[in-house]
């Protein structure tokens, strides 16, 4: 059995400009003392097809926790924008926010980001006639990007780990339609079994640049505020 529960994840300032932090009201519930602190960690995938390109935003200890219900806001500094290829600042990618006890990650919630900059597509649409679109007319400005964070369709991962001094991981008997509640409204994440980061960017290849569209075929997901 999990001795620390993941009851709620919030996204704040939502949407934003992507020079702003990240900012995620967490709650989660202990069930008994634990004899070491929390890690949380946000990472944020600088690109679909090169892992090492993945950043850590932050990583914090949170401890020692009270058995009970706790609540926290986890704020991490936004990507270094030189750090992220040029064809890579814009559009779709994923933030992932994890946790870990005693160096073992027991949850992971990814969320889809959209990263939008006002004008940019009219710049780099091709004129009839054209079958390329021309470059942009002005250097892409940071500043003026707007981050969107998709916070009504995470996908949430849960690891079965060993929370006492025992080497054996905790029973994954548990059926897999576990889910953490949005309270934001009524519904309920679920609960997904598939590495979260490779499970998204490959849904992400699927998807509409502007993620309005429903994509009812992907696990975990869910598409009501």
């Amino acid at each position: 059995m999990a001795l620390v529960n993941l009851v709620n994840m919030a996204v704040l300032d939502n949407p934003t400009s992507f020079l702003n932090p990240f900012q995620f009201e967490v709650t989660f519930e202990c069930l008994q003392e634990l004899d070491d602190d929390l890690e949380w960690k946000v990472l944020y995938v600088g690109s679909a097809n090169d892992s090492t390109r993945d950043l850590v935003l932050d990583e914090i200890l949170v401890g020692p926790i009270p058995v009970g219900v706790n609540k926290f806001v986890l704020q991490a500094d936004a990507p270094d924008p030189a750090q992220i290829s040029k064809e890579d600042l814009l559009g779709v990618t994923v933030v992932l926010v994890t946790c870990s006890y005693k160096e073992r990650e027991f949850v992971r919630v990814g969320y889809y980001v959209n990263n939008e900059c006002p004008g940019q597509e009219q710049d780099s649409a091709a004129a009839p006639g054209q079958e390329d679109p021309p470059p942009p007319r002005h250097p892409l400005d940071i500043s003026q990007i707007v981050r969107t964070i998709l916070a009504d369709r995470p996908r949430v991962t849960r690891f079965p780990i060993p929370w006492t001094n025992s080497t054996e991981p905790e029973s994954s008997s548990n059926p897999p339609s576990e889910t953490i509640q949005h309270t934001s409204n009524s519904n309920n994440i679920e609960t997904n079994n598939d590495p979260t980061s490779d499970a998204m960017m490959n849904d992400k290849q699927t998807m509409d640049d502007s993620m309005i569209e429903e994509d009812d075929k992907n696990d975990g997901m869910v598409s009501a505020e």
